[in-house]
């Protein structure tokens, strides 16, 4: 059989090639301490399982669920925005419900895109964005993500050609793999910069429930105006420990949301009415368990920046998300680097080039591993004797 070439075409997939790296060494009897994933380490919380179990249990939740997805949970959702965010959202017109985020980051540009227009990523950014392009056969070019602009957009950089041809553009805060965070202002200038230029937004805010030190992570549709360019996506991975349950939505402009739910219409049938109803009571009931999960990465993370200073490793805390966005040593790339920690110390990081041409000099670290694990893989490259020098 011959496979199509579009699917030729389609790039290869980062994180797939670490794993091969991560199971080579495991196979080779290396005790493994893997920080360059993105898949949360805790269980889902009790209650929101159990309300998979009852709506398992009901013959009507067994058949089709509606193209929309239930109303109940588009509700839910318009809820969960006014109590955590102050803004009003119509669950009839402007909610899509999705089977995980990726489902809508790679889909929307097959929905609002035509061949051999332009959107505009962020670099370094989210690598299966670049999936969305392939499929749509669409144009790309980057916005640089810089660490002396705190790695936000800066909408000079970007040329009169960009302005002109760009039809969308991708945020992503706080930023994976970064963990950047951003400001209401920075928003109103990017909401200011879609309208002068006639370019759509969209927000991927799959880190939204997680931020440090008391801050909470701003959304996109709390700045003025916000609807009228775009649309904001929240996933249920992280923020409740759900990625495998494959649920997410998106929220904003009618216009977007409507071509999403058409296309949607058209390759699925919404998800398993069970697992909507568990969306339910997770946006609904108490958000101790998200304060608890925002508190336990704030404390790997603590332990990440004092391990790591301890050995001369100067880096700065994230604000935001499980991830750490941490610079290698002189005379390293990232790839060396992270080949480096997974060889000589069995530490598994993700190579910031993988996340673009400005991920450059830098590798992401998970906090997904615990304290005690977190410590181990820091001594660990502490033995091999590289920050030595910077220590003393």
């Amino acid at each position: 059989m011959v496979i199509s070439n579009r699917l030729k075409d389609m790039p290869p997939h980062f994180f797939s090639s670490l794993v091969k790296k991560v199971e080579a060494a495991k196979a080779n009897g290396q005790d493994v301490i893997n920080l360059g994933r993105g898949n949360p380490d805790q269980p889902t919380p009790p209650h929101i399982v159990h309300a998979l179990q009852q709506a398992a249990e009901r013959p009507e939740n067994h058949g089709y669920s509606p193209f929309k997805g239930i109303y109940e949970l588009r509700k839910a959702v318009a809820d969960f925005y006014k109590r955590e965010y102050g803004v009003n959202v119509d669950p009839e017109t402007e909610v899509a419900i999705l089977g995980g985020s990726k489902i809508g980051l790679v889909e929307l540009p097959l929905a609002i895109m035509n061949e051999g227009d332009l959107l505009l990523l962020p670099d370094p950014g989210y690598p299966d964005y670049l999936s969305g392009v392939s499929l749509a056969n669409i144009r790309y070019e980057t916005m640089p993500l810089l660490e002396e602009n705190d790695f936000l957009v800066d909408f000079n950089l970007l040329s009169d050609d960009q302005k002109k041809a760009a039809k969308m553009m991708y945020l992503n805060y706080p930023n994976n793999p970064t963990s950047a965070t951003a400001t209401i202002p920075f928003f109103d200038e990017a909401i200011s910069f879609a309208k002068e230029n006639d370019i759509f937004i969209l927000h991927d805010f799959a880190y939204g429930g997680i931020g440090f030190d008391g801050e909470k992570p701003v959304s996109f549709l709390q700045a003025e105006g916000a609807k009228e360019v775009g649309i904001e996506m929240y996933t249920l991975s992280k923020t409740y420990n759900m990625a495998g349950w494959r649920v997410a939505f998106a929220v904003g402009n009618k216009e977007m949301i409507e071509a999403i739910n058409h296309l949607q219409s058209l390759l699925f049938i919404s998800i398993f009415p069970g697992i909507q109803y568990a969306a339910i009571a997770a946006l609904t009931e108490s958000q101790q368990c998200v304060k608890d999960l925002t508190a336990l990465y704030e404390k790997r993370r603590n332990v990440l920046i004092s391990e790591c200073r301890r050995i001369g490793w100067d880096i700065k805390a994230p604000k935001a998300s499980f991830f750490a966005f941490l610079p290698v040593p002189a005379g390293y790339t990232s790839e060396g680097f992270a080949d480096l920690l997974l060889q000589k110390a069995g530490v598994v990081v993700a190579s910031g080039h993988g996340f673009g041409k400005h991920g450059e000099g830098y590798v992401r670290v998970g906090l997904l591993e615990s304290e005690e694990r977190i410590r181990e893989a820091v001594s660990r490259i502490e033995s091999l004797g590289i920050f030595q020098s910077i220590k003393a």
